[in-house]
């Protein structure tokens, strides 16, 4: 593949050593521990979980490292490889919309944490240098990345000992991390990447409940077939503290509150609440595909799950493909570089594709046979070419494990 040696991720061992070295050249000394967390893929349940719906992540081998070591005069110190914007104040001063970009994640971690007896409220502070390979700006997760390898540091560093914190310890954790995302960075996101960063586990993807947290491990039985997933970053980046996610997710709000539902999960098919919609909301023609896309999303993921537990992954292709046409069309959040790559990659053999995350730019997925994977990466990175747009990058992706120590 031309462009994937751009987005290789480093051993492991190389990444925590230049973290570790990071953390000393901002702060001097070492660190009391290096953690990280994975970027994630979103098989499919795309948009739902905020509304409570099931999804199927699994976690990428890309992760974000933190480097941590506690403080005692309650100041938070945080420095960035990739964004060279360092940040410090005292933790006391921590609250919505403060402070800004890229510190936002982690500072909302200490401060959700502390608000749910995870840390304690006289808690000391914490220098954190921290360096990424989940690309940003992708729709694979770097914020959750981030906000997870901190936290399971503090946990660590706070009482949860090294490698023993208990599954309901790692919910909590990643409860504590929306809500940082959600009240401090001011991103209405739901709970499926905190989930998936925090409880992952290497050849699995999750049916993760979001609505109860409940969540089963699948194999992802798909080398067994010959087949594999690649991602393609179209390198177009998006932003999901924009007003247009924020509507998406306001719209399928109104949609349930509408149909005297808690969230359209309830909803037993779009074929029976459709007509109550357009009774209910006869002058908003958009409401109906909004919600159209919500529950027919639920449904595919739920199918998915069944043909992963059925050992029927090469029949998931047809599923991807509904749900981009559902994500382009009924939800409007695809664009150019999205439909280009998905289309492409269907072109050249992909049984199936679609964009993931947040929308509006980002990656797409395709389901490919291995044999197939360098021909189809080149057939997306030429189409880019032809259309004047970013280049891709490429990687196979590999379900790997959750956020822990070094």
């Amino acid at each position: 593949m031309e462009t994937q040696a751009r987005w290789h991720p480093p051993s492991p061992g190389d990444a925590a050593e230049q973290t570790a070295q990071l953390f000393e050249a901002r702060y001097g000394g070492a660190p009391d521990g290096v953690w990280s967390a994975p970027g994630r893929v979103n098989l499919i349940g795309e948009h739902v979980d905020y509304v409570g719906g099931v999804c199927l992540p699994f976690a990428l081998p890309q992760r974000t490292w933190a480097a941590v070591r506690p403080r005692n005069d309650g100041v938070l110190r945080l420095a960035s490889a990739e964004i060279d914007v360092p940040w410090q104040g005292p933790i006391d001063k921590i609250g919505p919309g403060n402070p800004e970009g890229w510190a936002a994640y982690p500072a909302g971690v200490v401060w959700a944490m502390v608000q749910d007896d995870l840390l304690p409220a006289e808690f000391g502070g914490a220098d954190v240098a921290v360096r990424s390979d989940v690309p940003l700006g992708a729709g694979l997760s770097s914020s959750a990345a981030l906000e997870c390898a901190v936290a399971i540091a503090l946990a660590e560093l706070n009482g949860g000992g090294p490698g023993r914190l208990s599954p309901s310890a790692r919910t909590r954790l990643a409860k504590s991390c929306v809500r940082a995302e959600n009240e401090i960075a001011l991103a209405m996101t739901g709970g499926m990447d905190q989930v998936i960063a925090l409880h992952a586990e290497a050849g699995h993807c999750l049916r993760l409940d979001c609505e109860t947290y409940d969540f089963e491990q699948l194999p992802l039985r798909l080398e067994r077939h010959g087949l594999g997933l690649l991602v393609i970053n179209t390198n177009a980046p998006h932003r999901l503290v924009d007003g247009d996610y924020g509507r998406r997710r306001a719209s399928v709000e109104r949609a349930a509150a509408l149909l005297g539902l808690r969230s359209l999960r309830q909803a037993a098919s779009f074929e029976v609440v459709a007509p109550a919609l357009a009774k209910l909301a006869p002058q908003d023609p958009v409401l109906p595909r909004r919600a159209r896309h919500v529950i027919t999303e639920i449904s595919r993921a739920k199918e998915a799950a069944r043909l992963l537990v059925e050992d029927r992954g090469a029949e998931l292709g047809g599923l991807l493909n509904a749900s981009h046409a559902s994500l382009r069309d009924d939800y409007e959040i695809s664009c150019v570089e999205l439909d280009v790559a998905v289309q492409a990659a269907r072109g050249a053999g992909a049984l199936g594709a679609r964009m993931v995350g947040g929308g509006f730019g980002g990656s797409a997925i395709a389901l490919v046979l291995r044999t197939e994977l360098a021909a189809v990466a080149e057939t997306v990175l030429a189409e880019a070419r032809r259309h004047g747009l970013a280049l891709p990058t490429f990687v196979r992706a590999e379900a790997c494990g959750a956020a822990a120590r070094a």
